[in-house]
């Protein structure tokens, strides 16, 4: 079992003696989307922590839109539900890149791309391959694809 799912079971515990429901609800909602991950497709595995990390970044980016999606439509007490239930999330997600840090990321896959002959807005999906691992749960694919179209196209 990995590590990750591990703390996450053991802090469920921990929550359910504490009596604290927020975070109750918020970690069986996480674990059951883990299991439902295991079992999906045709042979059930086990989840690297790395997989773990990807379930994390889709349920707190439900609880991203959710959130949004609450306050446009003028229903703030369940806008803050959701935002509680992401800050229980993000707790355990890797702390996200700094501006400068995924700048220079991006500036280097660009630059990797253009020693390989690829420049322009041609070349963007192999700069993203090429970022895509070292980004990887750290940064919102959407604000990578915007930087690099941006520094493709200038």
């Amino acid at each position: 079992m990995s590590s990750l799912k591990e703390a996450l079971k053991s802090d469920l515990n921990n929550a359910m003696r504490n009596r604290e429901s927020t975070v109750v609800g918020t970690l069986r909602m996480v674990l059951a989307a883990i299991t439902n991950e295991e079992v999906a497709g045709k042979q059930a595995r086990e989840l690297s922590d790395q997989d773990v990390i990807t379930v994390l970044n889709r349920e707190a980016k439900k609880r991203r839109e959710a959130s949004t999606a609450y306050v446009q439509a003028n229903r703030p007490e369940l806008a803050q539900k959701e935002d509680d239930e992401l800050a229980v999330i993000a707790q355990y997600l890797p702390q996200e890149l700094t501006e400068s840090e995924l700048t220079a990321i991006v500036n280097g896959a660009v630059a990797a791309a253009a020693e390989a002959g690829q420049s322009g807005p041609s070349a963007m999906g192999a700069v993203m391959k090429i970022i895509q691992p070292q980004v990887a749960g750290r940064a919102d694919g959407a604000k990578v694809a915007a930087l690099v179209k941006d520094l493709l196209t200038s």
